[in-house]
């Protein structure tokens, strides 16, 4: 397995570049673009018009992109809708927004080297944006080193997203890969223990854990999927008392990035 992540690893440092999706989080619609450029926090790549896009609408972001210095390019509606990634609300228009601490896993883990401790969370299969923005919030807040969000299975970090982490999505140490799966792996050959968190398993405020750690949240009606389930080093789970059988993904998550602060 170390093999495995050498040469990933020795993959990415010779291809230099890193992917636009890894590096910006796009959100669109005309609202949601004019607020990202009034925003001094936030570092505006670029912004895209459609080419249908006429009128005061048109004048407003023009203005807004040339008062922060943000270059516009046209493109055809239909090239907007696919850069947006959806059909229906991008309204003709998006902007790329840096994500500073958003990076691809294998970058994360190089630059990790061989001996820092680390506490990571890993989304499997969480499918709702109000769930995935509230554990961002929560793991960013919690000071945890990352979130694994793949760029299958999870949803894509927009706008439902981004208002759920209450504006915190752009800053969130989010990590990329393609799937769980694929994350998992990476992360035991550098090193880490990989651990669900699910019913049944091990109380997490009890149990040892190593000094690098990651702990994967499931779907929120089926769990974890079998292929990360077959990878784990464990299960571990939350104490549940007066009847309770289970929290939501997102309250789970919060709570298990906390414990993990706690253990620093």
């Amino acid at each position: 397995m170390a093999a495995i992540l050498r040469a990933t690893l020795l993959l990415v440092s010779d291809a230099g570049a890193v992917s636009p999706k890894d590096r910006f989080i796009t959100v669109y619609g005309r609202k949601p673009v004019l607020e990202a450029l009034a925003d001094p926090d936030l570092e505006v790549d670029k912004v895209v018009l459609a080419d249908t896009v006429r009128g005061g609408g048109e004048r407003e972001i023009t203005a807004a992109a040339r008062g922060r210095g943000v270059p516009v390019q046209r493109a055809t509606a239909q090239r907007v809708k696919v850069l947006a990634g959806n059909g229906r609300h991008d309204q003709g228009v998006l902007a790329d927004v840096v994500a500073p601490r958003m990076s691809p896993l294998e970058h994360f883990l190089s630059d990790l080297g061989t001996r820092r401790p680390a506490s990571v969370l890993v989304l499997d299969a969480v499918t709702n944006p109000s769930n995935v923005g509230m554990i961002l919030r929560s793991a960013t807040a919690a000071g945890l080193d990352g979130v694994l969000l793949p760029r299958r299975g999870v949803p894509a970090i927009d706008p439902l997203v981004i208002k759920a982490s209450a504006g915190v999505a752009f800053a969130a140490p989010v990590l990329r890969c393609a799937t769980a799966t694929e994350g998992v792996d990476l992360m035991h050959a550098a090193g880490f223990g990989v651990f669900g968190l699910d019913a049944g398993g091990d109380s997490l405020l009890e149990a040892s854990l190593p000094s690098r750690v990651a702990l994967v949240l499931g779907n929120e009606t089926d769990g974890l999927t079998e292929d990360v389930r077959s990878r784990l080093d464990g299960i571990l789970s939350l104490p549940m008392y007066g009847g309770v059988e289970s929290l939501n993904v997102a309250s789970a998550g919060a709570v298990a990035a906390y414990e993990l602060l706690h253990r620093r």
